[in-house]
C-alpha cells in the first residue's frame, strides 16, 4: 500500500512538472513571436521550434536525478524551491549542449556558441527565447509546485492523505518528536502510538498515545499493528542500542527516521547528511558560508565595499579634515579582533580616543572622558567604522555578520558563554542581526549573542540583504553608541 501511494505521488508530481515544463516552452515561444514575429529559419514543427520535445523529457531526468520526486512530506518550501531552480539550470545546460553538439538544424544560431558568448544571444530569436525560457521554467515550476504543496496540505489537515507512524521511545526526545509531528498536521503524518526504549514497560500510555510495549516485542508490535515508517528516539543513554534495533527492523517494510538526542540551541544551523563511500556522514555544525551561497556573498563584499568607498569617499576625507585640525597623533587607528575559524586581523578604525586609550579593555561608557570630541561624533554616527570597508574589500570582514571581539575578550566569553564559539563560523560584519535590533555598545551580552546565533542558523543571502538594508533604512545613529 505504501509502495502504492509512493508511485501515486511520484507520477502526481512528474505529470504536472511536465505539462508546467510545457507551459513554459510554450509561453518562451510565444514571447519570442510576439517580439520578433515570424522565425526566418521558417516554422517548422511546434515541438521543435518551442523546444518541447527536448526539454520536458531532459528536466525530467535530471528532477528524477536530484531526488525531487522522493515523497518528502516534511521537506521544506523553499527547500524544495532550491532543488527546482538547480534542476532547471542544469536541465537548460544540457539542452543547450545536446542542440549545439546535434548541429542543431532548426535552431541554426546555436552554432555560434562557443567559448565567448556572443552580444547577440540578448537580441537573437532563437537566444532571446532559451533567456526567456531560463526563467519562467523554474517560475513556473515552483509556482505549480507551491500550488500543489498547499492543496495537499489542505487535504492533509482535514485528516486524508495521511501516514501512519510510531515512536520509538517514551522519553523528553520521544515526546517531543510525537508532538512535533502532531503540531506539523500539514505532513499528513499522524502518530499510532508509541514504543518504550525499555525492553519491558508497565506504561500504557504517553502524552494521550497508546505505548504498546517495550523493544523486546518490537517484531510482535510491529507485525500486530502495521505502520509506514517508524521514528527512533532513542536517548544518548540508550544509543548503543542502536545498531541491534535498526538490524532487527530490517525485517519489515517500514521506512526508519532517526532522530538524535541533540538540543536545537547547540546547533548553528540544520544538521546535513552526506555520504562517502558509503560511509553515511552527519554534519553536527559546519559554517553555511559554503559552496556557491559563500561565493555570491564574497562577490556582494567586494562590490558593496567598493560602492560604498566610492560614495564616502567626500565623509572620509572631511573626516581626515577634521581630525587633524583638532586632534593630535594619528588618524587612524587599528586593533586585533578575532573572524572566520577563530583567525585574527587588523581591524581599522578612526581613532576617537586620546593617547592609548583606545587598547584599554574596559567598555566605554556615556561622557566617556576618553573619547575626544570628533570621537564623539564619530561613535555616535559609526562613522568610525568607515575604514573597516577596507577589511572588508580584502576579505577579512563582511558587510554582513557578528561584530568581531578582541582575542583576550574571547578567551573569557568562550568559557562564560555557552555556543559563544560558533559565531566564528562565518565571518565578523560591519553590521549584523543583533545591531539593526539595537544591541550595540554596552548592551546585554547574552541577547547579542542570541542575535548572533540566530542569523548563523538562518543565513541566506536574502536575509543579508535584508540587514544591509535596514542598516540603511534605520540610520547609522543609535543611543547606545557612545
Amino acid at each position: 500500500m505504501l509502495k502504492q501511494r509512493h508511485q501515486l505521488f511520484v507520477t502526481l508530481f512528474a505529470c504536472t512538472d511536465a505539462v508546467s515544463a510545457a507551459g513554459a516552452c510554450a509561453a518562451a515561444w510565444w514571447v519570442r513571436h510576439a517580439r520578433f514575429g515570424s522565425f526566418d529559419e521558417g516554422t517548422g514543427s511546434y515541438l521543435q521550434e518551442s523546444l518541447t520535445g527536448l526539454v520536458v523529457p531532459i528536466f525530467a531526468v535530471v528532477m528524477y536525478t536530484l531526488g525531487l520526486y522522493r515523497p518528502r512530506r516534511d521537506r521544506a518550501l523553499i527547500g524544495e524551491f532550491a532543488g527546482v531552480v538547480r534542476a532547471s539550470f542544469i536541465a537548460m545546460v544540457a539542452v543547450i549542449v545536446l542542440i549545439w553538439l546535434t548541429g542543431g538544424q532548426r535552431t541554426p544560431v546555436v552554432r555560434t556558441v562557443g567559448p565567448v558568448i556572443p552580444v547577440e544571444i540578448f537580441t537573437g530569436p532563437f537566444r532571446y527565447q532559451i533567456l526567456i525560457l531560463s526563467v519562467m521554467l523554474p517560475s513556473v515550476i515552483s509556482l505549480q509546485r507551491l500550488a500543489l504543496r498547499i492543496f495537499l496540505r489542505m487535504i492533509r489537515r482535514g485528516g486524508r492523505n495521511t501516514r501512519h507512524v510510531a515512536v520509538l521511545g517514551v522519553g523528553r526526545l520521544g515526546q517531543i518528536t510525537a508532538r512535533t509531528l502532531e503540531r506539523n498536521s500539514w505532513t499528513g503524518i499522524r502518530v499510532a502510538y508509541f514504543i518504550s526504549h525499555h525492553e519491558q514497560t508497565n506504561r500504557t500510555t504517553c502524552i494521550e498515545k497508546t505505548v504498546r510495549g517495550g523493544t523486546r516485542e518490537l517484531e510482535a508490535i510491529l507485525e500486530r499493528y502495521p505502520v509506514d515508517a517508524i521514528y527512533i528516539a532513542l536517548p544518548n543513554a540508550m544509543s548503543p542500542q542502536l545498531p541491534q534495533i535498526l538490524q532487527r527492523l530490517e525485517r519489515f517494510a517500514v521506512e526508519v527516521r532517526l532522530i538524535p538526542d541533540v538540543r536545537l540551541r547547540y546547533l548553528p544551523q540544520s544538521m546535513a547528511v552526506s555520504e562517502l563511500e558509503g560511509m553515511p556522514i552527519l554534519s553536527y555544525r559546519e559554517s553555511p558560508l559554503t559552496g556557491i551561497g559563500g561565493m555570491l556573498k564574497r562577490l556582494i563584499d567586494i562590490f558593496g565595499s567598493l560602492a560604498a568607498m566610492i560614495i564616502f569617499l567626500p565623509v572620509v576625507a572631511a573626516i581626515i579634515v577634521a581630525m587633524k585640525l583638532t586632534t593630535k597623533g594619528p588618524v587612524f587607528f587599528r586593533q586585533r579582533r578575532v573572524s572566520l575559524g577563530g583567525d585574527t586581523f587588523w581591524i581599522y578604525k578612526f581613532r576617537t580616543m586620546i593617547g592609548g586609550s583606545q587598547n584599554d579593555p574596559t567598555w566605554t561608557q556615556e561622557d566617556d572622558p576618553r573619547v575626544t570630541k570628533i570621537g564623539h561624533w564619530l561613535r555616535k554616527t559609526s562613522l568610525d567604522e568607515l575604514p573597516q570597508l577596507l577589511n572588508v574589500l580584502i576579505g577579512d570582514m563582511s558587510l554582513v555578520g557578528p561584530r568581531p571581539e578582541r582575542p583576550e575578550l574571547i578567551d573569557r566569553f568562550r568559557e562564560d558563554w555557552r555556543g559563544y564559539m560558533i559565531r566564528q563560523h562565518v565571518k565578523a560584519g560591519m553590521t549584523g542581526w543583533a545591531q539593526v535590533n539595537g544591541l550595540r555598545g554596552n548592551t546585554s551580552l547574552r541577547k547579542r549573542l542570541q542575535y548572533d546565533l540566530f542569523y548563523i542558523r538562518n543565513w541566506s543571502i536574502l536575509f543579508d540583504l535584508r540587514i544591509l538594508c535596514l542598516t540603511i533604512v534605520r540610520g547609522f545613529i543609535h543611543k547606545n553608541a557612545y
